[in-house]
């Protein structure tokens, strides 16, 4: 059992869906990110997503586009982030987010191992298929890091069983078609999909378009086990009045619905 899935199987134990929340490295500025990071943990969150800001980042909505602009402009590149996130004080498991073109400029070998010195314990690729992710699957089996993929409510029954056979850590379920961004409701798609893969033992997390403990709650009742939220955290770092308070408020709002979501089942 991976890092990941531990986790996974603690929050079970513990009556609870899993929470990970998904935040920008360097927006606005590194420095910001490690205080982000500490008010996430301080609210309860069980793992954490950090962004690797990336020029083209075709499955993100405004929000999280916003937020890679700055971390950008602040000066945020693969070198700075793997620095970064080593000098991070936490003892949860970590996740990098970012795009194919980053991992293949910089060389699939060294960028799974700057994951393993940097103590990254997962890698997710939005836009990379299973069908073309063999070198990275390699090398992150190799390294023991889990890589992550996607489900999306139109994938088909057969794609599913060619993902599940390469999955690890947890599989990746998008909540609806489109980009990222935070939604008002959480669409039948989701649950439907839940309902579809509800047999797997593999942990299952449902992301894109996550905000509010009713989503959280309507999930895990539904059999997820865990939620992923972005855009709403991307939000309050935007707005950047009381920052730090506001993130560890909604992840104890979102924990509340992780677990009031296990107690319906």
């Amino acid at each position: 059992m991976s890092v990941i899935e531990e986790a996974f199987d603690r929050s079970k134990k513990k009556g609870e869906g899993a929470l990970i929340a998904y935040i920008c490295a360097g927006d606005p500025t590194p420095k910001d990110t490690e205080k982000y990071v500490q008010a996430l943990i301080k609210g309860g969150v069980d793992m954490i997503e950090l962004g690797l800001p990336f020029s083209d980042p075709i499955a993100e909505g405004p929000t999280i586009q916003g937020s890679i602009d700055r971390a950008l402009e602040a000066g945020m590149n693969p070198d700075l982030y793997f620095d970064m996130v080593k000098g991070l004080d936490v003892d949860l498991p970590l996740l990098v987010m970012t795009y194919y073109n980053l991992i293949f400029k910089r060389g699939v070998e060294r960028f799974v191992s700057d994951c393993v010195d940097s103590n990254i314990n997962g890698i997710i690729v939005p836009d990379l298929p299973i069908e073309e992710s063999g070198d990275l699957a390699k090398s992150c089996k190799g390294h023991g890091i889990d890589l992550i993929y996607f489900i999306a409510p139109t994938t088909t029954d057969s794609r599913i069983k060619n993902t599940i056979k390469e999955a690890s850590g947890f599989l990746y379920l998008l909540a609806r078609l489109g980009v990222t961004g935070a939604r008002a409701n959480v669409p039948q798609s989701a649950e439907a999909l839940l309902g579809r893969l509800r047999d797997l033992d593999i942990p299952k997390a449902v992301g894109f378009g996550i905000s509010k403990k009713e989503h959280a709650e309507a999930l895990v009742s539904s059999g997820a086990d865990g939620i992923i939220v972005g855009s709403a955290f991307v939000d309050i770092i935007a707005a950047g009045e009381d920052t730090e308070k506001k993130l560890t408020s909604l992840v104890k709002e979102l924990k509340d619905g992780c677990k009031s979501g296990f107690l319906q089942r």
